[in-house]
């Protein structure tokens, strides 16, 4: 009589009896114990940290020097607005997904939220708070004003963070160039389209404050 395949692989794994599955649990325990006593010994094993260890660390922002004292386990997101008093930089999905924590860090656009602090050692980082020069707008919130890009807001200070990063690298992007730039950005209000026009509103301003027809 010809088996059928299924029911070959069906009687296999009925074969499995109760003694054989406890030796071979026993096996599996017995070389997990032993493989946790060789990485005990290893001389080569990475210290642990404490999560509330603090450590010393020194970075730019917005221009000024600080030095600080931080757990290894705070965000750059955590430091900026409860140790330095930066609110521009705003929690909202706090994974990496909403893009309302955007700064710039070494010119790169990144999530405040998914950064440690500790990563930015001796780094420069600009938040919104950083583009405004005394009372006068940077060339991207004063387009996002006058482009009225906002509608509850909550989220502008990181769009406005994600034309500012792209503005850096491209200052004439194109709109699929825009659209790219402002992809990891979620308004849940909708606002695009003047977003859009903000960021290329933005690229006008920062030409003509910088003497170069736009």
């Amino acid at each position: 009589m010809t088996e059928h395949p299924g029911e070959k692989h069906h009687e296999c794994c009925r074969g499995i009896t109760r003694r054989g599955f406890l030796t071979s649990m026993g096996v599996g325990a017995v070389a997990v114990g032993a493989s946790g006593k060789l990485l005990a010994a290893s001389p080569y094993a990475a210290p642990v940290v404490g999560g509330n260890e603090m450590t010393r660390m020194n970075f730019l922002v917005n221009g000024c020097s600080h030095a600080l004292l931080v757990e290894p386990r705070w965000t750059l997101l955590y430091v900026l607005r409860e140790q330095i008093g930066l609110t521009g930089a705003k929690p909202g999905c706090e994974r990496g997904e909403c893009g309302a924590c955007t700064v710039l860090i070494n010119n790169v656009t990144r999530y405040a939220c998914l950064t440690l602090a500790l990563e930015c050692e001796g780094a420069e980082i600009v938040t919104v708070e950083g583009l405004i020069k005394g009372e006068d707008l940077g060339p991207v919130q004063q387009a996002f004003l006058e482009e009225d890009a906002f509608q509850c807001g909550y989220c502008t200070s990181g769009q406005v963070m994600a034309v500012e990063g792209l503005l850096r690298t491209k200052p004439k992007p194109t709109l699929d160039e825009i659209r790219r730039g402002v992809s990891g950005n979620l308004c849940r209000c909708g606002a695009y389209p003047h977003i859009f026009s903000a960021a290329q509103r933005a690229a006008e301003l920062s030409a003509i404050r910088a003497g170069v027809k736009p």
